[in-house]
């Protein structure tokens, strides 16, 4: 065999020394910082709390953001959303000055025709009307609302049916007495037994349940309710055919002393546009056609496409600002860290000395000082996500919020961590460095 080549020998043998150098580095370093437990724990609760708040913040955002943005999305990012809005009390129209009203209001049956013939773009439309009465089982009742809407809602509102079925083509024009439940009515008209098959009485008219529901979130502005926040899921769908025969277009409201009525053919239109870069367009189409028929603002368009953007921003603005919070946290913690290094080298100046009498460089100490602020600011950071990680499971359990944890926050936020360790050790450690070794000798 051929002799080895001296080149590479020396080449080994500065590796294997350089690396027992970091070795040994990195054990004083350790040695050094457990002599001073206490300080150095306190040391790193900056590092900790900054760490901890990036991922515990970002994570609470995130899973907020996310609800929002699926709740626009059930909407549908095509749909445009137009509501009828009962006008102020001053604008009704009173019968020859008693106390008897009626008020006409709100979308109509002509509206439909016109943004349907008139408007290119739009491919569907899906009317309702939403009446709020009491439904009864039995002895149980409910308070919910009546969304008298057409077969195709489902997959118009992206919101499907989890079991039975929806009604059909036949139903509507048949005016069936059929209804599918909402989820949150199926547990307090029917605890204990499945509502399919069974009926539900409302007023002096009974309904068999052909269907339930999927749940939904929490509302957002524009949901198929008047007033979402309390209504979410308390819905009872019936063909549209079936309650214009019921109820008529005018709804009456008795009061002591006085009759009120209100005339709204259609509560609610969701118009779906065939291209998803026409929305906006065909939004201010509408809104046009709108303004041109209706004498008053008795009506509400809602642009989903446009709320989700909003949300996306909304999104956006929240991480800057939970990011520029979580930074002065770390920014305060890598200032403690400098600070008690600065002290830790006026303490250590005698053995500084000595390591320079024995022989150490100047790069020798500086790694020294650097690995223990790396350290500091490395154990700071692995706390903090664990801390950061386990938080947002507790808000979750406790408060019954949706937190998403993404795979980037807890390495941003122990990667910026390090970098604190590493940006504000080095000035303590060139300070260590450059100290002359015979004056830190004479040190007491």
């Amino acid at each position: 065999m051929s002799a080895a080549n001296p080149n590479n020998l020396l080449e080994g043998l500065l590796r294997d020394l350089s690396l027992a150098r970091l070795k040994r580095t990195v054990r004083l370093g350790f040695k050094s910082l457990w002599l001073h437990r206490l300080r150095s724990l306190l040391t790193v609760l900056g590092i900790v709390f900054g760490v901890c708040s990036v991922i515990a913040m970002l994570a609470i955002g995130e899973g907020a953001s996310y609800e929002a943005q699926e709740q626009i999305k059930n909407l549908g990012s095509q749909n445009i959303i137009l509501r009828s809005v009962k006008p102020p009390e001053e604008q009704k129209i009173s019968n020859k000055g008693s106390q008897n009203y009626v008020m006409a209001y709100g979308i109509t049956y002509q509206d439909v025709k016109r943004i349907r013939g008139t408007i290119p773009g739009v491919t569907v439309v899906l009317p309702a009307r939403v009446i709020r009465d009491y439904a009864w089982q039995i002895s149980r009742r409910v308070d919910c609302e009546l969304v008298g809407t057409v077969p195709w809602y489902p997959e118009m509102r992206n919101h499907r049916v989890a079991s039975g079925r929806f009604f059909t083509d036949t139903d509507m024009d048949g005016q069936a007495s059929v209804c599918v439940l909402g989820s949150e009515m199926v547990p307090a008209l029917f605890p204990l037994e499945s509502p399919l098959g069974k009926h539900i009485r409302v007023g002096g008219d009974y309904y068999q349940v052909i269907g339930v529901m999927e749940p939904r979130g929490a509302g957002v502005k524009g949901d198929d309710s008047q007033d979402t926040s309390k209504t979410t899921g308390k819905r009872m769908f019936i063909p549209l055919e079936t309650i214009k025969m019921r109820y008529g277009e005018v709804l009456m409201r008795r009061r002591p002393g006085s009759f009120e009525a209100e005339r709204v053919q259609l509560h609610e239109v969701t118009v779906k546009v065939a291209k998803l870069e026409q929305v906006m367009n065909v939004a201010d189409a509408i809104k046009q056609a709108l303004e041109h028929g209706h004498k008053k603002k008795d009506y509400e368009i809602v642009v989903p496409l446009e709320l989700l953007k909003r949300a996306e921003r909304t999104k956006q603005i929240f991480n800057i600002v939970l990011g520029s919070i979580a930074a002065i946290s770390l920014l305060v913690g890598g200032i403690g860290i400098m600070n008690i290094m600065l002290a830790s080298v006026t303490e250590r100046t005698r053995e500084i000395g000595i390591r320079r009498a024995l022989g150490a460089r100047r790069h020798d100490i500086i790694l020294q000082f650097l690995v223990e602020t790396v350290l500091l600011s490395g154990v700071g950071g692995i706390i903090g996500v664990l801390l950061g990680v386990a938080i947002p499971f507790i808000v979750t359990w406790s408060a019954g919020m949706k937190t998403i944890i993404t795979l980037w926050s807890p390495l941003l936020a122990f990667t910026i961590s390090a970098l604190v360790g590493v940006v504000f050790g080095i000035y303590p450690a060139i300070r260590a460095a450059e100290m002359d070794p015979v004056e830190a000798l004479r040190h007491e």
